[in-house]
C-alpha cells in the first residue's frame, strides 16, 4: 500500500455547480447537503447550484469548499475503507478538511465553523479596503524584501500564499497592494495581478478573528486523529486538538507555507489525493514536486478511476 497524502483545496477553488454529479448520484451526498444546509440555515443547494453572488462570499465560500470535499472524501472512504492516510494536508481553508477527514472534527460541525470562520474574516476587513495580490515571476525572497521596506514606510503588505516556486500571493491594504504594483513588476515580476478578494488572508489584519474562532474550536474539535495533519503555518505534523486550536488560529495572520509544506512531506509520500472541485493542488504539486503522483477526486467519474487504480 503507498503512503499517501490525502489534500484539500482552499478558496479559489470554488466552482457553481460544484458537486453537482455527487448530490444527484448519490443518496450520502443529499443527505450531507441536507444536514449542513440545516445546521447553518444556508440553502447549500441554491448556493451551489445556481448562479448568485454569494458563493464568492468568503461565509459562504468556505462552508461550500469543505462540504463538497468531505462528500468527495466520504463517498471515496465508503468505497475504499481499508486505504488509509499517511497525513492529511490542506491549503488554507482546506487545513480545516483536512481537520475533519482525520477525523478531528464532525463535518457539520466543520461546516458551521468554516461559515463563522468567513463572517469573523470579513468583520474583521468590513471597515477597510483590504486585498490580495499574485505576484508571478519573481522569487519568495526578492518579494518578501519588498514588503519588509514597504513596511518600513507604514504600508500594510504581508506574504501571504507560498503556492509555488515564482507565485507567491501578498496581503494588505488595498491601496497599498495598489502602489507596489510596478515596484514588483520593475524587481522582474511577469504580473502582479490583484485578486478578486474583500479580505486580506493571512495577515496581521485579521487579528480580531483569531479570539473568537479559537472559541469555536475549542468546543468542536477533538482528541481524535486518524493520522496526522500539516500545518499550513510550520509545515510540520500535528494530532492532538491543543494544537490544532492553536495552530488553525495561528495561520489566520501567517502565511500559508503550501509548497514548503509539499516538499517537507514529498519523502515521506509517494501519493496524494485531492478531494474536492477542481484540481489546483494536482497542478501545484506537479511544478512543487515532481516525482510526487497526484490524483483527484471531483465527480463521480473520477471517484471511479481512482477507486479502480488504487483499491485493488
Amino acid at each position: 500500500m503507498s503512503n499517501i497524502a490525502m489534500i484539500f483545496a482552499g478558496q479559489g477553488s470554488q466552482a457553481v455547480g460544484m458537486g453537482r454529479d455527487f448530490y444527484e448520484n448519490s443518496d450520502l451526498a443529499r443527505e450531507m447537503f441536507e444536514k449542513a444546509s440545516q445546521r447553518v440555515g444556508v440553502d447549500f443547494k441554491e448556493l451551489i447550484f445556481e448562479e448568485n453572488e454569494k458563493l464568492n462570499q468568503t461565509a459562504y465560500t468556505q462552508p461550500a469548499i469543505l462540504l463538497v470535499q468531505m462528500i468527495a472524501f466520504r463517498l471515496f472512504k465508503d468505497a475504499c475503507p481499508d486505504v488509509k492516510a499517511t497525513l492529511f494536508l490542506g491549503h488554507s481553508l482546506g487545513e480545516f478538511s483536512a481537520l475533519c477527514a482525520s477525523g478531528a472534527i464532525d463535518y457539520v460541525d466543520a461546516v458551521e465553523l468554516v461559515h463563522n470562520r468567513g463572517a469573523y474574516m470579513q468583520k474583521a476587513c468590513q471597515t477597510i479596503e483590504a486585498g490580495m495580490m499574485a505576484i508571478v515571476g519573481l522569487d519568495d525572497a526578492s518579494v518578501e524584501s519588498i514588503c519588509t521596506d514597504a513596511q518600513k514606510e507604514g504600508k500594510k503588505v504581508w506574504p501571504a500564499n507560498y503556492n509555488q516556486d515564482g507565485q507567491l500571493v501578498v496581503a494588505g491594504m488595498k491601496a497599498d497592494l495598489v502602489s507596489l504594483e510596478q515596484t514588483f513588476k520593475d524587481a522582474g515580476a511577469k504580473r502582479a495581478l490583484l485578486l478578486n478578494m474583500s479580505v486580506a488572508s493571512h495577515c496581521e489584519i485579521l487579528a480580531s478573528a483569531q479570539e473568537p474562532l479559537k472559541t469555536m474550536m475549542n468546543s468542536m474539535i477533538k482528541e481524535s486523529f486518524e493520522a496526522p495533519v500539516i500545518s499550513n503555518v510550520t509545515t510540520k505534523a500535528y494530532s492532538t486538538k491543543s494544537d490544532a486550536v492553536s495552530l488553525l488560529s495561528e495561520q489566520l495572520v501567517k502565511p500559508v507555507k503550501y509548497k514548503q509544506s509539499i516538499l517537507a512531506i514529498s519523502n515521506d509520500v509517494d501519493l496524494a489525493i485531492e478531494f474536492g472541485n477542481g484540481s489546483t493542488l494536482k497542478g501545484l504539486n506537479r511544478r512543487i514536486a515532481k516525482d510526487l503522483t497526484t490524483l483527484n477526486i471531483s465527480d463521480m467519474t473520477s471517484l471511479k478511476s481512482v477507486v479502480e487504480e488504487i483499491c485493488k
